[in-house]
Formats: C-alpha cells, sequence, structure tokens
C-alpha cells in the first residue's frame, strides 16, 4: 500500500505538477482530522500525523506528558503513567513526552471518509492554484487554442490545461469558429475568484503587436519598436514604428520580403488590412504618416491640446477621411490627436486653416534686448523692405537732393519761365486759331509759335521766315 501511495504522488506530480511534498503535508493533515472525528476535537488536542518521505509509512500519535504513578494522570487524553510509558519508551523519565501510537485500523468509516475529502480537495485547489499560475504569467500574451462548443455567452475555448471564454464582443465580426478548429486568442485577463476564468479576445489590438513579434525577428530582438496601434477589428489595423538601427527600415522589417510576414498575420486575421507606418518625433509628420494613403498639404498641430488640422487635396478628401470616416478615425487613435480634415478649396475660407492664419500683424521685427532686428521673412524683402529705416531715409535723401539740384538750377525764376512759355503757349492758339491748326496741318516738326515781340527781333524774324510755311 506504501508504495503505491508512492507511485500515485509521483503521477500527480508529473500530470498535475503538484509537488509530492505538499501532498504529504496533505495526507498529515487529513489524518489528524481523521483523529479529530474519531475521537473527538477535545481527546485529538495533542494528536500528530507523520508520513515518511522515502517509504511511505505513516503513523497517527498523540503526545503524553509522564507522571510517576497512575493515580497522578488526571487528564487520560494528555498524561500517562510511567509503567504504562515504559511500555512503549523504556528510557522515558516522569515528565518527560512520549508518543502513543494511534491505529488508524480503529478509525470509523465516517473519519476515513472525511480524510479522503481533504485529500480530495487539496488535489483540486493545487491543480487550480498549478493552472492559475501557469496561465497568469501567460496573461497579455497570445496563445494557440481549439475551439470546443458554443456557449450561450460566446465560444469555449481549449487551451491546453484549462478552458477560456471567448466572448461574442471579443470575436471578429463576421468570423465564424468551428468546433476543432485551431486559434490564436489573447488572454486578457486570468481570475481565480471562485474557480479559475480566463477570458480571452481576438479584437484586442495587443493581439496584433504580439502577431509582429512573433513573426518579425527584428521587433522581438529590440531593432524595431512598435510605438502605437489603432485596430477596428475584421476592418482594419494601422501600426506605426521605428527602428533604433540607421541601417534598419522598420517598415519594410515588418512587411517582409514581398509581403511575407505582413501577409501571415493578415492571413490569420481573417484578411484584416493593416497599415505600417513610420513613426516621427513630429506631431506634423507623423500626423501625416498616419493618414496615409492619402496625401497631405499641410498639418498645423497644436501638441499642448492634442488638436491638428489637416489640409488635403480636394480630390483626396474622401479617401483621407476613409469609408465611414475609418481612416481619419484610426488616425486620431494611432496619434492621440483630435483631427480635423478640410480640402484645399474648404481650407481658403476656414480660420486655422492657412499659414496666415499663425502670423502676427505685428511681428515684421523682433524684439531682442531692448533692440529691433530685422525680420527674417522674405515676403517683405520682395516688397523692398529689406533695410527698414535706412532705405526709407535715404529714400527721401535722394528726394531732398533732387529738389535742391533743380533750386540751384532755376529757382523760381525758371520756374515762372516754365510756365510763362507754357502760358504763351495756350495763348496763342485762341487768337489765330484757323492759322495755329493750317500750320501744324503742313509742318508738323515745329514745336514753338511765333510771338509777336519776338517778330519784332531781325535775326529771329529772318530765320522764322525761312523756316515757317506761313512766309512763302
Amino acid at each position: 500500500m506504501n508504495k503505491e501511495l508512492l507511485e500515485a504522488l509521483d503521477l500527480l506530480e508529473k500530470e498535475k505538477q503538484i509537488s509530492k511534498e505538499v501532498m504529504f503535508e496533505t495526507i498529515e493533515t487529513s489524518l489528524i482530522a481523521a483523529c479529530k472525528n474519531h475521537f473527538g476535537k477535545t481527546d485529538a488536542a495533542n494528536m500528530k500525523a507523520v508520513v515518511d518521505r522515502e517509504t511511505g509509512d505513516f503513523m497517527c500519535f498523540a503526545e503524553r506528558q509522564v507522571v510517576a504513578t497512575e493515580e497522578e494522570v488526571e487528564d487520560p487524553t494528555a498524561q500517562i503513567s510511567l509503567e504504562e510509558a515504559r511500555k512503549i519508551n523504556p528510557d522515558v523519565q516522569v515528565d518527560e513526552t512520549v508518543n502513543v501510537e494511534i491505529k488508524s485500523k480503529d478509525f470509523g468509516r465516517i473519519a476515513t471518509q472525511h480524510a479522503k475529502n481533504v485529500i480530495l480537495q487539496k488535489i483540486r485547489e493545487e491543480e487550480r492554484s498549478v493552472v492559475y499560475n501557469q496561465y497568469v504569467g501567460l496573461e497579455k500574451e497570445v496563445v494557440t487554442g481549439i475551439v470546443q462548443r458554443t456557449v450561450e455567452k460566446g465560444v469555449s475555448i481549449n487551451l491546453g490545461r484549462a478552458d477560456a471564454l471567448l466572448p461574442e464582443s471579443e470575436m471578429i465580426k463576421g468570423e465564424v469558429l468551428k468546433p476543432t478548429q485551431r486559434v490564436k486568442v489573447f488572454i486578457v485577463e486570468v481570475s481565480n475568484r471562485k474557480g479559475l476564468r480566463i477570458s480571452v479576445s481576438r479584437t484586442h489590438p495587443d493581439l496584433v503587436r504580439r502577431l509582429f513579434e512573433a513573426e518579425v525577428t527584428e521587433i522581438s530582438d529590440g531593432t524595431v519598436e512598435i510605438m502605437s496601434i489603432a485596430r477596428e477589428a475584421g476592418s482594419r489595423t494601422k501600426m506605426a514604428v521605428r527602428s533604433h538601427d540607421g541601417n534598419v527600415d522598420a517598415v519594410g522589417a515588418c512587411v517582409g520580403l514581398n509581403g511575407s510576414r505582413v501577409n501571415a498575420i493578415v492571413d490569420e486575421l481573417k484578411g484584416e488590412k493593416i497599415d505600417i507606418v513610420p513613426w516621427d518625433e513630429n506631431p506634423g509628420n507623423f500626423i501625416q504618416n498616419a493618414l496615409a494613403p492619402s496625401k497631405v498639404v499641410a498639418v498645423f498641430a497644436d501638441p499642448d491640446e492634442k488638436t491638428a488640422k489637416v489640409v488635403v487635396p480636394d480630390y483626396q478628401l474622401s479617401l483621407a477621411i476613409g469609408k465611414e470616416g475609418q481612416n481619419a478615425r484610426l488616425a486620431a487613435r494611432l496619434t492621440g490627436y483630435k483631427i480635423d480634415i478640410k480640402s484645399e478649396t474648404q481650407a481658403k475660407d476656414a480660420y486655422g486653416f492657412r499659414y496666415e492664419d499663425y502670423l502676427d500683424d505685428d511681428s515684421e521685427y523682433e524684439e531682442y534686448d531692448g533692440e529691433y532686428d530685422e525680420y527674417e521673412d522674405d515676403e517683405y524683402a520682395d516688397d523692398g523692405y529689406e533695410s527698414g529705416e535706412e532705405e526709407y531715409e535715404d529714400e527721401y535723401a535722394d528726394a531732398d537732393e533732387y529738389d535742391d539740384d533743380h533750386e540751384e538750377d532755376g529757382g523760381e525764376e525758371e520756374y515762372e519761365d516754365e510756365y510763362a512759355d507754357a502760358d504763351e503757349y495756350d495763348d496763342a492758339p485762341e487768337e489765330e486759331d484757323g492759322e495755329y491748326d493750317e500750320e501744324y496741318s503742313d509742318a508738323g516738326e515745329e514745336d514753338e509759335y511765333a510771338s509777336e515781340e519776338a517778330a519784332e527781333d531781325d535775326a529771329y524774324a529772318e530765320a522764322d521766315e525761312e523756316s515757317s510755311p506761313l512766309s512763302e
């Protein structure tokens, strides 16, 4: 029987990973429980049980204190006379303790059944504890299970030593799981309250993360890091990655040769589309990458408010937003920014979607240490305002020189003569309107009309007669 006991304990340790030492302690506890049930709790107060770890032999005994004579024994459950004690141990002395063996064969059926229940209960508890410790270490990891059956709240999946529940809310939309089908699931939570409970999911974003870690060696060794994931299970996933090695392309490593790596994950997720984009420290660049495959004209991001205004070409607006807003929604989850998208035509009349909305009206000069430095924007350089006040002064200085030169050359007299000639020019046609028209219609080259006073000068008159057609 002792040999059978040791073989049974070896089998439990091998199949259920229950320690033999734990089972030895359980057997000792069950024997004490049987003693208490047979003799009563008061009589069994000093009883103990010991199991030999090598042979499997066990013994129940009660500790008794040795007294000199039978008349001095006041409590038979705690004391024994010297004469009776020396039958057990010849060398025992008064006031020492001796172990009085109790035959387990004397236990009744009820006491035996009680000891058996204690052992079975302990085996179940240890088994649950072992399974719990095994799967609690796999929490937030991906495991492969076999579909068992469909239950009221979802699907029961066998994970090996335990069954897990895959709720309907955690199943990929449109996916049908059949019995005996092997499927990969993400362990969300392992609980030991009211029995072992394991919750798994097929829609959790970290399922994609763990699948890529298992498929892509660059991710598992830390060369490439997954920064964030946004997922709508069964439809589309966006994943941002970065490389810690300048010689390694993060996106290319995840895609694999001819898409072999990403296609393996897509097949596991039943055709779910996966967009892999490069992560960037600059929020504007990251948002632009996240909105792929749509092209982006401009991004105005506010890191403090976690908001971004995005301008896209008119023909790319529907692509940027996506079907039912999916592309923009996933991009917002991926970046953590609230994204507002407008086309170029819409952005012209919308505040915050234009560069000029972020320029200061009084920003032509920047104050630095009490002085004004030249504004560096090329906008004012193109308009001829590069030199500020200096060019302004030079411009007006040139104008002053221009006025001074005129005053030195002629001043007011030249001004009066000039306009006096103009008066003569205006008055002459009024006096001889017909002759004026005739003269200028024939000659066409003379610009000056001779006055009556100029005609008195002989030299001028002769020249005038020779050159004027009227003199002929």
